[in-house]
Formats: structure tokens, C-alpha cells, sequence
């Protein structure tokens, strides 16, 4: 019975450690940080809990930041939740950037 006791904790440790790692993509902020691009893992569980893919906003921005386009998480997930394609407007975005054509 000692020994059932013994293991619990760890037993507890290894579920919320999965559960951790289920929960938030952390590929996905190492990624983002290698890119120089700041992310924080509490953006990245808060867009898990408004039901946004967080891949679906992350890689857009990195490509926006290395594209040398200034937007924020919280307008490319706006679109994204208003139903809109957030990689083409960043493509759209960073070839304006290129063209010199001001959007304002």
C-alpha cells in the first residue's frame, strides 16, 4: 500500500505533464522563437481556448515579420475569426510592402 502512495505523485506529474503538452503547441513556440518573432505560451493556450488553430495564426506572422510588415497577433486572429484567410492577406500585405504601396 506504501508503495501505490509512493508512485501517485509521479503518476499525477506524468498526466499533467501530457496533458501540458496536448494542450499547447510548443513546436510551435520554439519555432517562433527561433524565428526572433515574440510569442508567449499564454497567447498561444488563450488562442487554444477561443477554438483558433494557432498554426494558422503563427506562421502568418512570422512570414509578416520576416516580410518586414508591422501587424499584431490579436488583428490576424481577428480576421481569422471573422472567417477570414489570414495567409493570403499576409502574402497580400507583404507584396504591398514590396510594391511601396501604402495601405491605410
Amino acid at each position: 500500500m506504501s508503495l501505490f502512495f509512493a508512485g501517485l505523485p509521479l503518476l499525477l506529474l506524468i498526466i499533467v505533464i501530457v496533458l501540458f503538452f496536448s494542450f499547447v503547441p510548443v513546436g510551435l513556440w520554439i519555432s517562433a522563437i527561433a524565428a526572433g518573432v515574440d510569442v508567449g505560451l499564454i497567447t498561444l493556450i488563450g488562442m487554444r481556448l477561443r477554438r483558433v488553430a494557432p498554426a494558422r495564426i503563427i506562421l502568418p506572422f512570422i512570414k509578416a515579420q520576416k516580410g518586414g510588415v508591422e501587424t499584431t497577433i490579436d488583428k490576424l486572429e481577428a480576421h481569422f475569426l471573422a472567417g477570414g484567410n489570414v495567409d493570403n492577406v499576409v502574402d497580400a500585405l507583404i507584396a504591398a510592402h514590396r510594391a511601396d504601396i501604402a495601405l491605410t
